[in-house]
């Protein structure tokens, strides 16, 4: 079914005529990015989507959407950049603040011991976006003595951040933000864990060592093969229908080890049949059925 959109905007081609996004364009868009990134696009987001797919035609020099839209259904980077323009990416230092919060006074011990044990630590930042959500949650670890921070250093301790966008992802490998981004971040972590470069910081290697940063489909095939004893993966969901959303929960519960935490955004709410194993500790915080083994 066509969604009921009107016309929205006009965009000026190489051809005789403007470009128009006009419903049954808005259509076909919304099913390839529901087919390859499962992003339920409503048909409120038709200016969003004209917006950021002008430039699109206008670096390919296309005449109209539909040429466009061609173009993309026969060329996987395309697809893969379309996806990618329409992708939104927000986020801050020590976002939800909350969830830090808990990380430090309930989670962390049970890590630190874990590491000391000779057990391997892994956390996992799903929709890491720049970058700021990671680090954040690094900087928590380490906390506020580099000798103490030696039980992650030295430790078997690893963090994955992962994102749909290459440009994102490549932006939480560079680790460097500019001054007015690392406000947010508490004294006693800047003066630790982030050096001056120019008129930017950037994340000391001590920290950004423990990241690694990966393009993933959340729906797509997952590499990882051990668990995790944390996933962050807030504000992500909003993006996704009910069965999306069901499936992408039941995937987390599974890689999560017993005991493991997962934290998810504000708005957010757990659905299906991975949430059964999913016991809510807090504001948008759950745990996995279990101690942590």
């Amino acid at each position: 079914m066509t969604p009921a959109v009107s016309p929205v905007g006009t965009v000026s081609g190489p051809g005789p005529e403007e470009a128009r996004l006009d419903p049954r364009d808005f259509a076909r868009v919304a099913a390839i990015v529901d087919r390859e990134a499962r992003i339920a696009l409503q048909p409120t987001k038709a200016t969003l989507v004209f917006s950021r797919l002008s430039r699109r035609l206008r670096e390919h020099g296309l005449a109209s959407f539909g040429q466009y839209i061609s173009l993309v259904e026969s060329d996987a980077v395309e697809r893969a950049a379309m996806v990618e323009a329409l992708t939104t990416n927000h986020t801050h230092f020590f976002r939800e603040g909350h969830h830090f919060d808990h990380f430090k006074q309930n989670v962390l011990g049970e890590l630190q011991a874990r590491a000391r044990a000779g057990h391997a630590v892994r956390l996992w930042s799903a929709g890491c976006s720049s970058g700021e959500e990671v680090y954040s949650l690094v900087m928590c670890m380490l906390g506020t003595s580099r000798p103490e921070a030696r039980w992650a250093t030295d430790g078997d301790v690893k963090v994955l951040a992962t994102d749909l966008s290459s440009r994102v992802v490549a932006a939480a490998r560079r680790a460097v933000y500019p001054e007015n981004t690392v406000k947010p971040i508490p004294d006693e972590y800047r003066r630790l864990w982030l050096r001056e470069e120019g008129a930017d910081f950037a994340v000391v290697d001590q920290a950004r060592e423990l990241v690694t940063a990966r393009e993933l489909n959340l729906f797509g095939e997952w590499p990882m093969r051990q668990q995790y004893d944390v996933i962050f993966c807030r504000n992500v969901m909003i993006y996704f229908d009910d069965n999306a959303t069901s499936e992408l929960i039941a995937r987390f519960a599974r890689l999560l080890r017993p005991g493991g935490y997962l934290y998810i955004g504000h708005s957010e709410r757990l659905i299906g049949p991975g949430a059964d194993v999913l016991i809510n500790c807090g504001q948008t915080i759950f745990r996995k059925e279990g101690a942590l083994q």
